[in-house]
């Protein structure tokens, strides 16, 4: 199926990923990026980023991430979760913490100097000194010294329908409770911010100037589109009726039924958003990060009195350039308050 009349406007970043797209051979990226050329899209991106996974860099070896790179990659992002080989196994990983290791020194010696790392907070195995020494591990990940210029940070969640879920259910499993979470997260923060990182949104941390500009978009509610079974899209546009139109678009997760089909309507749902969907998103979305959003927008668009409250009791705070944030303090507990201004 293709989706090349799709694309449209300036495409300054792509990003691969959704799972383990380092299983795949370099013919896959190279049908991509050539699919991209014949639409009119040759690049070079500002940020080119694929996903991989630390087995599968070891396995292919240099020439694998060489291979990237002359494809115009710039930017890798790599599933490390922990470097607790206990935890490891229990999360059904198929590497270890030396592996992790030495994916990264494949990686940073073949060229790559925007590297991107993904840990896991929340467990309950995991008391508050190993997940210090997890994150402090991270950071001396590299035989060169040169620290990853991004680390990304999730709290586990259990999805509906996972062997997690399952064991939850079963009573083999519990979460860990908010507090011990909290314990943790500000954990991540402090150490992160003592060695110079850069709390730019909510789960994500950079080195000044390594910002992730592609996920970045998702929070400007900058348009973009996603290809692939379950893949996202965002689109504003009038579609030829002159009204201008804000459209989320999914791709249904059937992978036989979306290369099977001719038309990209039939594997794909999509909803129009109002213009008051539309604002509480922007609300929800910018206060997701350190720039916050613009203190006018938000009282026209949100319960007034609820901001003046919140900004009395510190969960607000003004900055510069007429804006209002959560601080970082309070980003754990953001949802909560969001919840209370719209």
């Amino acid at each position: 199926m293709s989706e090349k009349n799709e694309i449209s406007g300036d495409v300054n970043t792509l990003y691969i990923g959704g799972g383990t797209p380092s299983v795949l051979p370099l013919s896959f990226f190279e049908s991509v990026v050539g699919a991209l050329s014949r639409a009119g899209h040759p690049g070079p991106f500002d940020e080119f980023t694929v996903e991989v996974n630390p087995e599968d860099v070891v396995e292919k070896g240099p020439a694998y991430i060489e291979g990237l790179i002359k494809l115009g990659v710039n930017r890798i992002s790599m599933g490390v979760q922990s470097f607790d080989d206990g935890i490891l196994k229990w999360m059904n990983r198929r590497h270890d913490s030396e592996t992790a290791r030495r994916a990264y020194s494949i990686i940073e010696q073949a060229g790559v100097k925007n590297i991107s790392i993904d840990l896991i907070f929340g467990l309950p195995q995991l008391d508050a000194y190993n997940w210090e020494k997890t994150v402090r591990q991270a950071l001396s990940i590299p035989p060169s010294g040169n620290r990853p210029s991004h680390v990304s940070a999730y709290q586990l969640s259990v999805e509906p329908g996972s062997m997690l879920a399952e064991q939850v259910r079963q009573g083999r499993f519990a979460e860990a409770d908010q507090e011990h979470c909290r314990e943790q997260y500000d954990i991540l923060c402090r150490v992160l911010s003592q060695e110079g990182y850069h709390h730019y949104e909510i789960s994500n941390f950079a080195l000044p100037g390594r910002e992730a500009v592609h996920n970045s978009a998702y929070w400007a509610h900058i348009p973009y589109i996603g290809f692939g079974p379950g893949a996202h899209s965002f689109i504003m546009g009038d579609g030829g009726t002159g009204l201008g139109r804000m459209i989320r678009r999914w791709n249904l997760p059937d992978l036989k039924a979306y290369l099977s089909s001719t038309s990209p309507a039939a594997v794909r749902e999509s909803e129009t958003l109002d213009t008051e969907q539309y604002d509480l998103e922007t609300i929800m979305l910018s206060l997701r990060t350190d720039r916050g959003v613009q203190e006018q927008f938000l009282r026209t668009h949100a319960d007034e009195k609820a901001v003046d409250r919140m900004l009395l009791n510190g969960a607000l705070v003004r900055i510069d350039g007429g804006r209002i944030r959560i601080p970082e303090e309070s980003f754990f507990i953001s949802d909560g308050i969001v919840a209370e201004i719209v």
